[in-house]
């Protein structure tokens, strides 16, 4: 089928639309500004609530997207809107004209420095959610691997549903990413004593309650209920952790060898661009604006302009997975209706 599709990021959900028009007998074209496909995804190591390799999972989507056309490590420089299709310019002088745009930018994480109460960038052994697992992957950061490892600790909730932080939404995935690390730090070093500081736990995906409780009963992870209100370090350069655990109404100060921030999600600035480009409307949330919340989240305000994925806010694999996989139904049969 010769109908340009042009596909914004190369991450999961651009990988599973693309692979999924494949299967309808369309050519999509995957513009990604980095050097590899994958995303955040291909960063992590292992996937909740199952322990999933995430090599697995981008490895088979990296290859069933194969055939598209793929143009790496570029980005869009401008977007026109002509009489009924977009001209597309790409940074590396190429011009499309379609009529049909998928917007799968993604998201990007809080900058964990913006909370100088947590003493990220100031302290050596705080670090975030990414950075840890980054280690888990390569082994590559000095701050875990020299470090005792006797008692670590999780914040929840960094950067969001935090209005002095501009965000008061829910990031949806660090809860069950924090069990996830806990757990895996537990694996690795089964003596470590290992906190989670939380405001409220939500377990809303499937397994994941499982996955919590595994963690308290066969991991021996401690969570307690309350915001972390300082952070310092000590002449050793151990991390002094003081909350107050509001469950029990008793102030806690643990000292610790590290402390992970759960960075949570926000929109990436790639999205704002492209949607200042072509015109689309930007949430009150500051992720992408779909036509509606309920039934068409998919579909942009704009005619043949679609989202899937964490573009239009915090998504889980599984959810970006499923929306990409509708947005490239909803492609077909908007291109069927154009015949």
């Amino acid at each position: 089928m010769k109908e340009n599709i042009v596909i914004i990021g190369g991450g999961i959900a651009g990988m599973e639309a693309a692979s999924r028009l494949l299967d309808l007998g369309y050519k999509p074209i995957i513009i990604e500004k980095s050097g590899r496909l994958g995303g955040h995804v291909a960063e992590w190591n292992r996937l909740f609530p199952d322990m999933t390799p995430a090599s697995d999972v981008v490895n088979a989507l990296t290859a069933r997207s194969s055939e598209a056309n793929i143009f790496l490590n570029t980005e869009i420089s401008f977007v026109n809107k002509l009489k009924d299709s977009y001209n597309i310019m790409l940074s590396n002088g190429i011009s499309i004209i379609t009529k049909i745009i998928l917007v799968t930018t993604g998201f990007s994480l809080f900058d964990a420095a913006k909370k100088e109460e947590y003493g990220y960038g100031i302290y050596d052994q705080v670090i975030t959610n990414k950075d840890l697992e980054h280690w888990f992957n390569t082994g590559d950061d000095a701050r875990v691997s020299n470090c005792g490892m006797n008692a670590v600790g999780f914040v929840h909730c960094v950067g969001s549903r935090d209005e002095k932080a501009r965000n008061s939404q829910c990031s949806k995935v660090c809860c069950i990413t924090a069990v996830k690390q806990a757990i895996e730090l537990k694996q690795k070093f089964p003596d470590a004593m290992v906190y989670c500081f939380y405001m409220d736990l939500r377990m809303f995906g499937k397994k994941y309650e499982d996955f919590y409780i595994s963690a308290q009963r066969d991991y021996g992870v401690r969570f307690i209920r309350g915001r972390v209100s300082e952070v310092s370090e000590n002449i050793d350069g151990r991390v002094i952790v003081k909350a107050e655990d509001t469950l029990s109404g008793k102030p806690v100060k643990v000292t610790l060898d590290l402390l992970v921030l759960m960075a949570g999600m926000v929109c990436n600035p790639d999205s704002t661009r492209v949607a200042n480009m072509a015109s689309l409307p930007v949430d009150s949330d500051g992720f992408l604006k779909s036509r509606d919340n309920i039934a068409d989240i998919i579909d942009s305000p704009k005619d043949g302009v679609f989202y899937a994925g964490a573009c239009t806010g915090p998504k889980t694999v599984p959810e970006t997975l499923a929306e990409a996989r509708a947005a490239a139904l909803r492609i077909h049969l908007y291109i069927k209706g154009m015949e």
